[in-house]
């Protein structure tokens, strides 16, 4: 029916068990619908794009139920007006309902596109910054509704304790946009991480002393024989079925020992030792030949310490860490790290620390810089560095003197390069 919406007008319409459509008779477009239960709604009906008899009529439900008739009647105005310009506001609606949310489109982001091009430690680390950081607070919003403000919040959340971390957060997010806008799920420029400032990031150089040294190969040494003791807080409920005395022992399996070995003879990274396996090892040339590291294709050199303790490992599975798994590296070394790096006294140091000792090491035995990157596996701009496994017997004998240093001042001095 064709009314003058008006208050007076929609309280005249009749009841009934349907409800009741009325449009306006000024107002080309401009409706309301009236339910059995009384409560009210407005809306507009128009042909989306050009018109045309031959376009079906959409209708687009705005306003919430406390609008007067005269706000409808306003609202309905600036609708019609934007429609006349070639918007399509029920089509806008839609989307947006369909629209992903973040934590929706972060999992496609990282089962589609991080795990096809990402290395997996990177996949790892992003997969913690959208779970523990980001979803929390933007996983239930619409992807192109979050803006710089929502993740600017982030970022000084996280970055009042963890700088490091709040900038790595960013850049995870940022992969997201940028893959969203390759999906058509956002516009082309649309990241609402661009003008947020990184947190300054002051690396940490820390070299172990000969003195940490000595008690680090000490606290290895007794972890994997007699075990290392520990406390118990007797002040605790199930304190009572914690063993004797005489039994509280922690010991570290001969691969863990091993691997702690190995990252500070080799200065190799940690995923770099736990992941290798032993058909990468090349013992007759002293040599690791991993297919992919950090910085891709890459050659380390085996001094005579870091083979003996390989040639000593009883070989179980596919890796040289050998895991409960045959099949599987070794996920970490965090419980073994914590219980010697305590029992050396190593106050803040990572196992990351262990590869700058390696290099402070080689530094200190005077070698120069370019040796000690070849070693480490620095990437050069020379396109000459991809022939480095061919020359190696500068890198080697600079390899066996940081080895046999570093053996020397851990007092395992039992280690000794067999001769062939």
């Amino acid at each position: 029916m064709l009314i003058r919406i008006s208050k007076r007008t929609i309280d005249a319409l009749p009841d009934s068990d349907r409800a009741v459509i009325a449009y306006d008779d000024h107002l080309a477009g401009f409706g309301v619908r009236l339910a059995p239960s009384g409560s009210i709604s407005w809306f507009v009906e128009y042909r989306p794009g050009a018109g045309g008899r031959r376009v079906a009529k959409k209708r687009h439900t705005f306003g919430s139920r406390e609008f007067t008739p005269e706000q409808a009647r306003q609202a309905a105005k600036e609708l019609l007006a934007s429609i006349a310009l070639g918007q399509d506001p029920a089509a806008a609606r839609k989307t947006e309902r369909e629209s992903e949310t973040f934590r929706e489109f972060a999992q496609r982001y990282l089962r589609d596109e991080a795990k096809a091009k990402l290395k997996p430690g990177t996949v790892v680390n992003y997969e913690i910054a959208v779970r523990k950081h980001a979803n929390p607070l933007i996983g239930s919003m619409k992807l192109r509704n979050i803006s710089t403000a929502d993740i600017s919040k982030i970022h000084a959340k996280v970055g009042l304790t963890h700088p490091m971390t709040a900038n790595r957060v960013m850049e995870c997010i940022s992969s997201i946009y940028r893959y969203a806008a390759i999906c058509n799920v956002v516009p082309f420029g649309h990241n609402p991480t661009n003008g947020i400032r990184a947190f300054r990031e002051q690396r940490r150089e820390r070299f172990l002393s000969s003195d940490e040294l000595a008690r680090l190969g000490a606290a290895i040494r007794e972890a994997e024989t007699v075990g290392i003791p520990y406390d118990v807080d007797m002040s605790k409920p199930n304190s009572k079925h914690a063993p004797k005395p005489e039994n509280r022992f922690v010991k570290i399996d001969v691969y863990a020992a091993a691997a702690l070995r190995l990252l500070i003879l080799t200065g190799a990274r940690l995923r770099e030792i736990l992941h290798l396996k032993w058909e990468y090892v090349d013992l007759q040339r002293g040599l690791l030949l991993l297919p992919d590291s950090k910085t891709g294709r890459k050659s380390i050199i085996l001094n005579g310490p870091a083979m003996a303790i390989i040639s000593d490992l009883p070989r179980q599975g596919d890796y040289v860490i050998a895991s409960s798994d045959d099949n599987c590296p070794k996920a970490d070394l965090k419980k073994p790290w914590a219980t010697v790096s305590k029992r050396a006294g190593l106050v803040g140091v990572r196992i990351h620390d262990l590869r700058h000792t390696h290099a402070s090491i080689g530094a200190g035995e005077g070698l120069s810089l370019p040796i000690i990157g070849k070693l480490l596996g620095h990437t050069q701009s020379s396109t000459t560095q991809r022939y480095a496994h061919l020359s190696i017997d500068p890198l080697k004998q600079a390899s066996e003197r940081i080895g046999q240093s570093l053996m020397g001042q851990m007092g395992d001095i039992h280690v000794a390069w067999r001769a062939k």
